[in-house]
């Protein structure tokens, strides 16, 4: 599905994670146009925005373009944009401020995210789930050496694509999704995700950590992976009647859930729990 989407269009609640800013593989220019361009309620930052891991080995690579997505925050909570930060094992730090009401933004662990039409969603980075879905060993090192150069590629590979006027594509992508080991791992994280919603009684599960963005009803519970920007460059967003998108940094639709035929009114979001 690729379906245009007016820059601009306010929605309900977006939510973007693994955005990794600090580090060399961040994709800040797109992420910094696509916030300057977005309207919203409620933005939900799901783990790993800033890279605390990759900036204690000194190997920053800030640049203007991470400033700007930093400042592209500041304007959308100035607007009245609410910012809920819930961080990840790449930024673990802040978990020391969980709890709190911060300024600028609230800091959560995990919450709940209640849609329009009254879907009730787990909103968690999802690093609670390596227990269950790493093996560890010999073999998951070299895959982690492996995927940061797998990463040095495709970013020198968009460099030239750019420069021919040609559109991002995600090469990492495509070399994952021919693995076998990385499809396992994947589906492993899939359905711990939907494991721990269907625990708490919940409709389904938003988050991040994998790199694999995702929308799909499956056991009847909804699972969401709002991507990241690294390597899949998407967000995930709710439109006012409670259909949730998944959403290119262009705008375009890339997959969509329609709300419950019942809606709720949208006349107040709730707090975040």
């Amino acid at each position: 599905m690729s379906r245009s989407i007016v820059p601009g269009n306010r929605r309900r609640a977006v939510f973007i994670s693994d955005v990794h800013l600090g580090a060399r593989h961040c994709h800040a220019d797109e992420l910094a146009t696509f916030l300057s361009t977005l309207q919203c309620g409620r933005l939900y930052l799901v783990g790993d925005i800033v890279d605390l891991w990759w900036l204690a080995q000194r190997r920053a690579a800030w640049s203007q373009a991470h400033n700007r997505v930093v400042e592209a925050l500041h304007t959308l909570r100035r607007a009245g944009t609410e910012l809920i930060y819930i961080p990840g094992n790449h930024d673990r730090p802040i978990r020391r401020f969980c709890g709190l009401v911060l300024p600028s933004m609230q800091v959560r662990r995990r919450t709940i995210h209640v849609t329009a039409d009254g879907r009730r969603l787990l909103v968690t980075h999802g690093d609670d789930y390596d227990g269950i879905t790493h093996f560890g060993g010999l073999q998951e090192r070299f895959g982690d050496w492996l995927y940061y150069r797998i990463l040095t590629g495709n970013r020198l590979l968009n460099r030239m694509r750019r420069r021919l006027g040609l559109r991002y594509w995600s090469l990492s992508e495509f070399l994952k999704r021919r693995s076998s080991a990385a499809e396992r791992y994947i589906e492993r994280f899939v359905q711990a995700g939907l494991d721990d919603a269907r625990r708490r009684g919940l409709d389904g599960i938003v988050c991040g950590h994998i790199h694999r963005a995702g929308l799909v009803m499956r056991e009847g519970l909804i699972y969401a992976n709002d991507g990241d920007w690294v390597e899949s460059l998407t967000a995930l967003a709710e439109d006012a009647d409670g259909t949730l998108r998944l959403l290119s940094h262009t705008g375009d639709t890339l997959a969509l859930l329609p709300p419950r035929l019942r809606l709720v009114s949208d006349a107040v979001l709730p707090k975040a729990a």
